[in-house]
């Protein structure tokens, strides 16, 4: 692929995708500036993906100490 196809391959996904911005920048701490806005997200996804950790964390241990052996019957 030369360099002019290349371009045109990138300039096209852009129309299509609407990507205006680098996803690694939004995604992950960089030592880049990135907008106030790009930080806040950032930071609710960071939130978010902890509060979502707990949750599974609280979900399994209630499974594993709710969970009760049937004891059986003695005569």
């Amino acid at each position: 692929m030369c360099q002019d196809q290349y371009e045109a391959a990138v300039a096209a996904f852009i129309r299509v995708k609407g990507v205006t911005r680098c996803p690694t920048a939004c995604a992950l701490p960089t030592q880049g500036t990135i907008t106030a806005a790009d930080r806040a997200a950032l930071e609710d996804y960071a939130v978010a993906c902890e509060w979502l950790r707990e949750r599974r964390i609280a979900s399994s241990k209630r499974l594993v100490w709710t969970f009760r052996v049937p004891v059986p019957a003695t005569e």
